[in-house]
């Protein structure tokens, strides 16, 4: 169970980074139990290979030995919100953009209506490396999906890792149609409350299907383990249909 959390965790990492969401800087975690998750090393996520171990967190008391200054936001959320499985930390370029605005997406369509009406703004632009900045911000998300950081990206959870990866391409995506928005000059149509209500389903392997589009071709993806036993196979002279 280890081994296959450990494999998840840095497919999310390579996920985040293969669609654009981070760069050099940026984590991902996962949850093990009520009170340990597991983070990704002090590494560039899209650098992340089969070889990196996660870093293993309590949700309380001090962070260990090779875990960011930045993972205190981690801790401070799995401890408030049990329901949480998983969380993502990014810096996408339309998203940043937008919170220079002083803004966050609405819900505006389909992949909006998740954070409607909207997901709140964290002001300090300042790096999560302090208790109380950190304890500040998970105030600030609440109940919500995601968080905004002033110039400083984003946050975004969910009830499993998947679910938070697929959550911050929803994020970006939304804070694209919010800056095409506003370079028209006009207003533009936000989903009424319920019409987000209704749009913001997980049910129909919505979240499952983003998951393997983001992670296709993934070296720990299921697909790349059943393609390199194929090849193995016919290595040997086995053939299947």
């Amino acid at each position: 169970m280890a081994d296959e959390s450990a494999a998840r965790l840095r497919m999310a990492a390579r996920a985040v980074a293969r669609a654009g969401l981070v760069h050099a800087y940026g984590h991902c975690s996962l949850r093990i139990d009520a009170h340990r998750f597991m983070v990704t090393p002090a590494k560039a996520l899209g650098l992340i290979s089969p070889l990196d171990e996660p870093v293993l967190v309590s949700t309380e008391g001090p962070l260990p030995q090779g875990a960011l200054p930045e993972v205190l936001a981690h801790q401070g959320i799995f401890r408030a919100r049990s329901e949480v499985g998983g969380i993502v930390r990014f810096q996408s370029p339309q998203l940043t953009a937008l919170s220079t605005l002083g803004l966050t997406p609405r819900a505006r369509h389909g992949f909006g209506a998740y954070f409607a009406p909207a997901p709140p703004l964290h002001e300090d632009p300042r790096l999560m490396r302090e208790p109380a900045n950190a304890a500040a911000l998970v105030g600030k998300l609440g109940a919500a999906r995601a968080i905004v950081m002033r110039g400083n990206g984003a946050i975004c959870v969910g009830h499993t890792l998947e679910e938070a990866v697929v959550m911050a391409w929803y994020l970006e995506d939304a804070a694209r149609v919010e800056l095409a928005v506003l370079a028209t000059g006009r207003d533009g149509v936000e989903l009424t409350p319920q019409e987000a209500a209704d749009r913001a389903v997980t049910s129909g392997r919505v979240v499952e299907r983003m998951w393997e589009w983001l992670t296709a071709g993934d070296p720990e993806s299921k697909d790349a383990a059943q393609r390199d036993g194929g090849v193995a196979l016919r290595a040997q002279g086995v053939s299947y249909r």
